[in-house]
């Protein structure tokens, strides 16, 4: 198979697998569907299992091609979406601002993600997100989840799916962190692919 040059890589489409967790009702869907579809409807049903939107964009020069997995909340079906884990290129973890249990559970969510995926010796792409920022009742303060987010060297971002509030530029922040670790990777792989055997031959030395 002929190697690709690394100046190849930037002129071809990079495929990532995003995938987006949380509780029960926190608005992942809502929140897929604003990004790739600048849509928002009240009425979407629970999702069970996954279901997975694309969206095509460009960042740092490099066309990318985001394959976003949308899994469902509830507990009963913890174990199946962690199924769905395998091959994500970055983690999205999501709450509701208005839900204090929601934002607790985000340390279980964490864990049971980076328990599942291929350890990498980067810190895994992931970002999160306090959805209903647009909403008065109010259960978790913002510098709870930045402290929280902080601790762990997350950013964090404070979204709303309804009026499109800081929706891409999460998403955009997360895909930047997974093509940063994805070329990371690439670089690794091809460096190690084509290293040479070290010289056996003695250097020579001046008499």
């Amino acid at each position: 198979m002929p190697r690709q040059g690394l100046s190849m890589d930037a002129s071809k489409k990079v495929d990532l697998k995003i995938i987006i967790i949380g509780a029960l009702g926190v608005g992942k869907t809502s929140l897929l569907h604003q990004y790739v579809h600048k849509m928002f409807y009240e009425d979407y049903r629970t999702t069970l299992g996954a279901s997975i939107l694309t969206k095509v964009l460009e960042v740092d020069n490099t066309s990318l091609k985001l394959q976003i997995w949308d899994t469902g909340g509830q507990e009963r079906f913890r174990s199946m979406v962690s199924t769905f884990y395998k091959g994500s290129d970055g983690c999205m973890l999501a709450f509701d601002v208005t839900d204090r249990e929601s934002f607790e559970s985000l340390d279980n969510w964490r864990d049971d993600f980076l328990e599942k995926v291929i350890p990498r010796e980067q810190d895994f792409p992931m970002v999160v997100l306090g959805n209903k920022i647009d909403l008065c009742d109010r259960q978790v303060p913002k510098e709870m989840a930045s402290a929280w987010c902080k601790e762990k060297d997350i950013p964090y971002f404070e979204v709303s799916a309804k009026n499109n509030i800081n929706v891409a530029e999460a998403f955009e922040t997360l895909a930047k962190q997974a093509l940063a670790t994805y070329k990371g990777i690439f670089e690794s792989y091809l460096t190690d692919s084509i290293k040479l055997t070290p010289s056996d031959k003695p250097k020579k030395s001046c008499c």
